[in-house]
């Protein structure tokens, strides 16, 4: 099955305009898929691929000459596998800058290439590809983003009539996961991931001496996601040197296996903890390292709220891409103990915070630590969300709700 994929028109806007458009994100995620699809409404596009060996050795061995001359539209997947042709790019660029000259994909971010020695600044439009979201999976755009950012939220009543969040959860967006139905098949996908990603990707992104200890690690993080991120701690436990844990966390960011939600501290000075928390960018992945499923996730109490909460980020991340109302993420806490698990802060310096609640039922308190937000943030604070697993949505206050987490991927752009 063909899904579609709602960055599409961003990426063709972005080539009508920018010579250089770089796809980026994690392996499997439909790269190729998307991009192929993409230059079939090219008339003159050249295809090349550096997982091809061959031409990975010809792109080496010549930077200049392999790019020098090809008209049209020149499309390079896997662009991390030879690095040495950015600089070829941008020479190529600078002697004619039209727009869509290179369509480029990587599945590690080339800002942590190491050979890069001229930067594409100005001359490159950069966009993520993230796992499917959970409306590409039913072919519907979602709308979150931009419905609870209206002056007046409006709340109706909806019921899941799909899978259970739960199977959401765990099946995370990987196109091929969608695919297979046997819990043991989805396992065995999750674990052959992991293993080429660790031994493949990241050998080709730096020389690591520790790459035996990296399972360990991953599934170590696993353990700890959607929580503070703490370094020193994961050394100490690993017995890894810290200098090297930081390397070991920047390529498994560069790789797309996790990332980091800052701390939003806006205003609010020495305050808040500004360290950021940890998130997995598929929680199909975490759950398979966490060694749960579909299941027998509903009765894992401790694993079922920070797998939640980092589904819920997730989400949201693949959300922003197509959104009219731009936002960014952060996470909240104060040194007194006030907690928001999500900002979203517009272009206007409006803020919404949202908590995340595995269990079914809202209680009046739950919005505590909202309230609290909400009278440090003052005319700022636009409203107060809980997400929770139940099917009501009702309104605890003027500017506080309770909603359902499948809100997020039922609140649809009307076409």
């Amino acid at each position: 099955m063909l899904y579609p994929r709602f960055i599409k028109p961003l990426v063709e806007a972005a080539l009508a305009e920018s010579p250089v458009v770089l796809i980026i994100g994690a392996r499997q995620t439909g790269k190729t898929t998307l991009v192929q699809n993409i230059v079939q409404a090219i008339p003159v596009a050249h295809y090349l691929s550096l997982d091809e060996l061959t031409i990975r050795a010809a792109a080496r061995s010549d930077p200049h000459g392999f790019v020098k001359g090809l008209p049209g539209t020149v499309v390079i997947d896997e662009i991390q596998l030879a690095s040495e042709l950015l600089s070829a790019i941008k020479l190529e660029v600078d002697r004619d800058r039209k727009p869509g000259r290179f369509l480029l994909t990587g599945s590690a971010s080339v800002l942590t290439l190491p050979r890069v020695s001229e930067s594409l600044a100005g001359r490159i439009e950069i966009l993520t590809l993230y796992p499917l979201s959970q409306g590409e999976i039913g072919s519907k755009r979602e709308a979150f983003i931009d419905e609870i950012f209206k002056e007046r939220l409006a709340l109706s009543p909806t019921k899941e009539d799909g899978p259970s969040v739960w199977h959401r959860v765990a099946d995370g967006g990987y196109p091929e996961i969608q695919k297979r139905t046997d819990p043991v098949r989805k396992g065995v996908w999750f674990k052959d991931y992991a293993t080429t990603v660790l031994q493949r990707d990241v050998r080709d992104l730096a020389s690591v001496n520790g790459i035996t200890q990296m399972p360990r690690l991953l599934q170590l993080l696993a353990t700890r996601t959607s929580t503070l991120l703490n370094a020193a701690d994961l050394s100490r436990i690993l017995q890894i040197p810290q200098t090297s844990m930081k390397r070991y966390l920047a390529l498994f960011e560069a790789t797309f296996l996790i990332h980091r939600l800052p701390a939003w501290s806006s205003n609010l000075g020495k305050r808040v903890i500004k360290t950021p928390k940890l998130y997995f960018t598929d929680t199909g992945l975490a759950a398979h390292l966490l060694g749960v499923d579909a299941g027998s996730l509903p009765q894992q109490l401790n694993l079922k709220g920070p797998l939640l909460e980092n589904f819920v980020v997730s989400e949201l991340q693949k959300q922003i891409a197509w959104s009219r109302t731009f936002v960014q993420l952060f996470h909240f806490r104060s040194q007194s103990g006030q907690e928001v698990d999500l900002v979203l802060e517009d272009q206007r310096g409006r803020c919404i915070g949202i908590e995340i609640k595995s269990a079914a039922s809202v209680r009046s308190e739950d919005f505590d630590n909202l309230r609290w937000f909400a009278r440090e943030l003052g005319n700022r604070f636009l409203r107060g969300i809980i997400l929770h697993t139940g099917d009501v949505s009702v309104a605890f206050a003027e500017n506080m709700c309770a909603l359902p987490v499948h809100t997020l991927w039922r609140t649809v752009f009307e076409e």
